[in-house]
């Protein structure tokens, strides 16, 4: 038992432990008081006293800890679940399992990046290193392997204060949906459906299919990871199209936008325990639109369901013409400042029903538009426009997209 008497002499030795591990600055802006975790630099691996950028740190609010938190060993702080201002970069497995993680890592380390999207389970519906869930493990999800060493990484991203997020790619699983076609979207006429590209999709209406995708999300939160951002969180796009060819599994007259935000609420409760975030990347125009778009993404219906909600605003993916922009992507600044200003007319609608809404924290695009007609080249300028639009409306967190990993440092570096 420890004495009221030692309790202040603790709480001293407590309060210089986290201001050399989280730094002394303030929380600051108009969202949740966010603690952000700064990155030290990458050559600090070596065994040299790590430096602290200040500009990344945030201290702990002295109110948010308790008696029995002051006597955590660093083990068990390094568990909690601690609020971050995320400004972050998305990673492939190819980028997390290869040379090009040093430098993106050096990248975080050296500028206000404290964040890093790493895929767990991508797009083709692979996962990135070798992986105990039965399931995954059964159909050789985990053939091709990404990253040699997941928690081997994770730690390394820990010691360096690197905010931990797994990216999993939820219904578009062409690679179960070919080993489990039972699971996949099944045409009326009969036989798996494909979208245009040839893509199977998993039915969105089948719990078999949410329960291991949360196996794999809390795999993850085994690892070290510190939120869970679920991705393809919806039907495949042309929603009338599909409504006519699919026959959905147990569909019940269930609609599709209330499916995507069950899933949600389940992934939330089922993840709990392990004491990470959830979020969910959604179409930049749900935040504009009044339906779910036929993909069965509402604004109103998801962000209750989630900590952090990530609308992907690339300028590049809206119509010409929308927010009255010829060519949107050619306007960064003006585009992501009309998307998030909508988004937050919604969170209105959402507080006004006695709900909460996710902090907003929008993927940017750092990636040149070819297709478009009247494209514009991204580089340092026109992310830091998107970046600017963002905080003139509050919004400081965001995730920086570009496939290829290849990002510009000159927005960051000056």
């Amino acid at each position: 038992m420890i004495s009221k008497n030692s309790r202040p002499v603790l709480f001293m030795l407590f309060l210089l432990v986290i201001m050399s591990v989280y730094g002394c600055e303030s929380a600051s802006g108009p969202q949740q008081s966010v603690p952000a975790v700064a990155s030290s630099d990458v050559s600090q691996q070596q065994g040299n006293t790590a430096t602290v950028n200040q500009n990344q740190v945030n201290a702990v609010p002295l109110q948010a800890w308790t008696d029995d938190q002051l006597m955590y060993s660093h083990q068990q702080l390094s568990k909690e679940k601690i609020p971050v201002k995320a400004k972050g970069i998305y990673l492939t497995g190819w980028s997390a399992g290869n040379s090009n993680f040093r430098k993106l890592l050096n990248l975080v380390n050296s500028t206000e990046l404290n964040a890093m999207v790493i895929d767990m389970k991508e797009d083709e519906g692979r996962i990135t290193y070798k992986t105990s869930v039965p399931l995954a493990k059964r159909i050789q999800a985990d053939g091709v392997t990404f990253v040699a060493d997941m928690d081997q990484l994770v730690q390394t991203l820990n010691e360096n204060n690197v905010y931990t997020i797994a990216r999993i790619v939820c219904f578009k699983d062409p690679y179960l949906a070919g080993k489990k076609p039972e699971w996949a979207m099944q045409r009326k006429t009969g036989g798996v459906w494909r979208d245009r590209k040839g893509v199977m999709w998993i039915d969105p209406y089948r719990k078999e299919v949410w329960d291991y995708n949360i196996a794999m999300a809390k795999e993850a939160a085994k690892k070290g990871f510190k939120e869970i951002q679920f991705d393809y969180v919806r039907f495949p796009e042309g929603g009338k199209r599909v409504d006519a060819e699919v026959a959905f599994y147990q569909q019940n007259g269930k609609p599709k936008q209330q499916v995507i935000a069950d899933f949600l609420a389940y992934a939330r409760k089922e993840l709990e325990p392990y004491n990470v975030y959830v979020s969910a990347d959604i179409f930049g125009l749900v935040s504009s639109v009044t339906d779910d778009m036929g993909i069965g993404q509402k604004w109103e219906l998801v962000t209750p369901e989630i900590d952090y909600v990530s609308p992907m605003m690339y300028p590049s993916h809206y119509a010409n013409g929308t927010y009255g922009l010829a060519v949107p992507d050619a306007k960064p600044y003006e585009t992501i400042l009309n998307g998030l200003k909508d988004a937050q007319k919604k969170d209105q609608l959402v507080l006004a029903a006695g709900r909460q809404p996710a902090v907003i924290r929008p993927w940017y695009q750092d990636f040149t538009a070819t297709w478009v007609r009247g494209h514009i080249n991204y580089g340092p300028r026109e992310v830091l426009e998107q970046i600017r639009a963002g905080k003139e409306l509050g919004v400081e967190e965001y995730l920086i997209w570009d496939a290829g990993n290849s990002y510009s440092e000159g927005a960051w570096r000056r």
